[in-house]
């Protein structure tokens, strides 16, 4: 049998090119032979903290090459333990013969596809020339998210907000060697209608993100809320924006962002513009102009697990 290989959070976090795992998940968007069946979403009680929890079972794979499932629980009062909100772990197979090549730590993996793909979205969506990001969360991704994104476009200033603002002071001075400046600010409304990219990734059940402060050109990216009652843009911004999901198989049905506003009759399934899929085939254009404001809402694929966790065991064995 052969070895199982246990790839940690550290070695992901020491190994991520952003650019080359950006090009892994745009050649796999490109591919129609990975098949990924909608992922198991369960949520289930958790008396003592009086708050429900989320399992979510994500498999993809590439018949008779590469398979794997992530399992995931996601508990939202994790900060009274001082532990972060998402848990899980990848478990990586070789599809010809169903065996077990390697097991990954999911919390880097989640982070770093995540940020990955949020950053091939933009890719195709926000300006070529856009140079300044306001990043709304502090939690896990929001690193992530700024250097992502700023390998696609040409970032020179960055702004954090989040609720607890030494905690977005402490990443300004983790990121303070970048190439890019960064400042905590202490309101969102003081930069949210100045800069050229919104990522916003956080579990917010209400807007943060609200229609009347977005101008011209913008993009925003919405990571976060991931359950249908939970929401980070409000309805003007929605339906004043062009929006794109990561895919169409989840977009429009786990996140209130896109529920809410589906079922109010605000917008209809029509108006969603497209997909990673259809934008990485070029099925689908990004940005039309200089003065549409785009909106990618990110609800996770299975498929960006599955190339993600390719990239890091070809590292890891090198291979």
């Amino acid at each position: 049998m052969e070895q199982i290989v246990q790839i940690s959070n550290t070695f992901i976090e020491e190994n991520t090119n952003f650019n080359s795992l950006i090009t892994h998940l745009k050649e796999g968007f490109s591919n129609n032979k990975i098949m990924v069946p909608m992922r198991h979403h369960h949520d289930f009680p958790n008396p003592e903290v009086n708050a429900d929890s989320t399992m979510l079972l994500m498999p993809a794979w590439n018949p008779s090459k590469e398979a794997g499932v992530k399992i995931i629980a996601v508990s939202p009062e994790n900060s009274q333990f001082n532990l972060p909100s998402i848990q899980g772990t990848y478990i990586y197979l070789d599809a010809k013969k169903g065996t077990i090549k390697a097991i990954l730590e999911a919390k880097s993996l989640t982070a770093k596809r995540t940020a990955a793909a949020s950053a091939l979205a933009s890719s195709f969506l926000s300006r070529k020339d856009a140079s300044s990001l306001l990043m709304i969360g502090t939690g896990a991704l929001s690193i992530n998210l700024i250097k992502a994104h700023a390998s696609v476009r040409p970032i020179t200033q960055v702004y954090i907000w989040g609720r607890n603002f030494n905690k977005a002071k402490e990443i300004s001075s983790q990121l303070a060697n970048e190439s890019f400046s960064i400042k905590a600010i202490q309101s969102i409304e003081e930069k949210i209608s100045d800069v050229d990219i919104v990522s916003c990734a956080t579990l917010s059940k209400t807007p943060l993100v609200f229609g009347k402060h977005l101008k011209k050109g913008q993009h925003i990216d919405l990571v976060g809320a991931y359950k249908k009652d939970m929401r980070e843009a409000d309805d003007n911004a929605i339906t004043k924006a062009s929006v794109f999901v990561d895919t169409m198989q989840g977009g429009l049905k786990e996140s209130g962002d896109i529920v809410i506003p589906l079922k109010q009759g605000l917008i209809t399934e029509q108006d969603i513009k497209g997909d990673l899929f259809q934008l990485c085939s070029h099925e689908r254009e990004g940005r039309l102009s200089n003065d549409e404001i785009t909106i990618f809402k990110s609800v996770g694929h299975a498929l960006e697990d599955l190339i993600a966790a390719n990239y890091y065991y070809k590292k890891f064995t090198n291979e």
